[in-house]
């Protein structure tokens, strides 16, 4: 089976009635999870940007809480599962300074949470990959609001 492009797809979807896209939608959403997030966030929370990253910090904060275990082997592989989330939650919003305060919010936590950085390299490449992100993100926004997370920012690469 051949995959339909995007615009053959809204083509396709333009000329069904509301009923029918209805339909779509639920049975689309019953196949896969992340489609019934994006769904969740495009209906219930796209509305108010602000309490959906204070929801997702608050989130981020229990996940790096629930980090105990001392082996490092397992401190990775929990970095990069709250990560994974992080990065879903990221490209469902969309929106840059949504981007840029989960992932300072992120790389705060590891450094509030004393992830032993210094003992393996992959967290280390992890955390840094997360400041050029930052970086990159950063540089698309207009003066005015680099300068208000500018200070955060610094915080993080000291």
């Amino acid at each position: 089976m051949v995959t339909a492009t995007i615009s053959e797809i809204k083509k396709a979807i333009a000329i069904l009635d509301q009923e029918q896209v209805n339909a779509l939608c639920l049975r689309l959403a019953k196949y896969k999870k992340d489609n019934k997030e994006l769904l969740t966030y495009l209906l219930f929370e796209a509305h108010d940007e602000q309490a959906y990253v204070n929801t997702l910090k608050s989130e981020l904060e229990e996940q790096f809480g629930a980090l105990t275990n001392l082996n490092v082997y397992y401190v990775k592989k929990s970095i990069r599962r709250i990560l994974r989330g992080v990065n879903k939650q990221i490209k469902y919003s969309g929106v840059p300074t949504t981007e840029l305060a989960l992932r300072i919010h992120f790389c705060q936590q590891m450094k509030e949470n004393s992830i032993p950085m210094d003992k393996s390299t992959v967290l280390t490449n992890l955390y840094q990959q997360q400041l050029r992100h930052i970086d990159k993100t950063l540089s698309k926004l207009e003066e005015d609001l680099q300068y208000d997370y500018q200070a955060a920012i610094e915080n993080l690469k000291t």
